[in-house]
């Protein structure tokens, strides 16, 4: 069994993000313009590292009116690892 490959379980994605390295809130203003180009109802793939990233874009997001379709730990060969969360834009944008 493989763990390096758990991300083939998520549902495929429209667009696939890896803002590993990136820092707060750079990663949220990225993953929010990238979002804001793609259609209604588009999927999301962000790749985010673990601590202050994962625990402050998927709030910022939800605030901002994006669900959270789906958060997994991806978990690399030399015990490090990412997340990686799935976002939708609405289907409909709030008025």
């Amino acid at each position: 069994m493989n763990s390096t490959s758990k991300i083939e379980n998520l549902k495929s994605p429209d667009a696939q993000l890896d803002l590993r390295g990136t820092p707060c809130p750079i990663n949220f203003v990225r993953t929010k313009l990238r979002l804001e180009q793609m259609t209604a109802g588009s999927v999301l793939e962000v790749w985010l590292d673990a601590g202050e990233p994962i625990e402050q874009v998927p709030d910022s997001l939800k605030m901002e009116g994006y669900q959270i379709l789906q958060t997994q730990f991806v978990a690399g060969e030399d015990n490090s690892g990412f997340f990686a969360m799935q976002v939708q834009r609405p289907e409909q944008e709030a008025a």
